[in-house]
């Protein structure tokens, strides 16, 4: 019977991930509706502690440049997003103190919740800098695996709090072939990021060529030169369309290596009972998201499809993370955190 502490922390735990979650799809969203900026400052809004308090800066602002950056719902959009983060920081602080205090009764170590704090904080910081260096890609593409890499740690702190039916001591020769594939997922991601932090998601507009070609002229050198500002090249230039299509046709390619290479895997994999829900759960994600990624390419990107895209990314992060936390259990094996 589980005690009372370990009942709490049990609780605490599973919410934070929800949070951590939703956090990931609702920054999807604020990324979408180009939010990043709508309070150009950092932690306020213009110094404010909310939009309403800074409505006076964001009239200007909108007086100046109707169409910009900056709007009262963005604003709230913004900072929203920003309470939320907050909020996900202190539980997961209140996790690290259950986790250290309390160790002997959860009968675990606190060190991968002392982890999720240390990934909380280095979120925050990408947070501020996604403002302070205006939407540079490579910030924000590192904000978006910042959050998958946190999602992963909660993911693995609430799997391990759940019982399930019992892994074969046979499947543990999977779980290096689920790590590599879950490096693959990870790039793949990345690559998304790229994607959408560059505005390239419409850089092909057919489907399967690009184009209506297989190889479409490239720029890879510009497409993926990392230190520069969103739309620029390091020499200042706008970016050119053949560079968005390298960055498109890069994701858009890699990513049948992983649905391949993770669709066989996991329908091999759910022939173990204790792996069958995770392992089905990952087949569903991959079919949904090659559907809304060419949903995203013949419909022209519409904001519900991509940010739908954007958590099956996440679905998947969950799946393939609670399927190494079981690999790792099989044959009654525990894991070291």
């Amino acid at each position: 019977m589980i005690d009372r502490i370990h009942a709490r922390y049990r609780k605490l735990v599973f919410m934070t991930w929800f949070l951590t979650l939703d956090l990931i799809m609702f920054g999807a969203f604020v990324r979408l509706t180009d939010s990043g900026l709508g309070c150009p400052d950092w932690p306020g809004c213009y110094g404010k502690i909310t939009p309403l308090a800074a409505s006076g800066h964001i009239e200007k602002a909108l007086a100046a440049m109707p169409y910009g950056a900056v709007s009262f719902s963005k604003a709230w959009i913004e900072m929203v997003h920003r309470y939320a983060g907050s909020i996900l920081g202190m539980m997961i602080i209140a996790i690290v103190y259950l986790a250290w205090r309390y160790r002997a009764r959860l009968g675990h170590t606190p060190r991968l919740a002392i982890v999720a704090f240390f990934a909380v904080c280095l979120q925050g910081a990408f947070g501020a800098w996604t403002v302070t260096h205006r939407l540079m890609p490579v910030v924000v593409t590192g904000h978006l695996l910042g959050g998958m890499t946190l999602l992963a740690i909660m993911t693995w702190l609430a799997a391990r709090e759940r019982s399930h039916l019992p892994v074969a001591a046979a499947a543990r020769t999977w779980r290096p072939w689920m790590a590599f594939g879950f490096a693959l997922l990870l790039t793949q991601i990345a690559l998304g990021g790229w994607v959408s932090t560059n505005y390239a998601a419409l850089a092909c507009m057919d489907f399967p060529t690009c184009h209506g070609q297989w190889l479409p002229t490239m720029d890879f050198g510009d497409g993926y030169s990392l230190i520069r500002g969103l739309g620029l090249l390091p020499s200042g230039a706008m970016i050119s369309q053949y560079a968005l299509t390298a960055i498109h046709w890069t994701h858009r390619n890699f990513a049948f290596v992983v649905f391949v290479y993770l669709g066989v895997l996991g329908w091999k994999m759910r022939r173990d009972p204790g792996l069958r829900g995770p392992a089905q759960l990952l087949l569903g994600l991959l079919l949904a998201q090659l559907f809304t990624g060419l949903t995203t390419i013949f419909f022209q990107w519409p904001l519900l499809i991509a940010v739908m895209h954007n958590g099956g990314a996440a679905g998947l992060v969950l799946a393939s993370v609670t399927l190494l936390v079981r690999l790792s259990r099989a044959g009654g094996s525990k894991i070291p955190l």
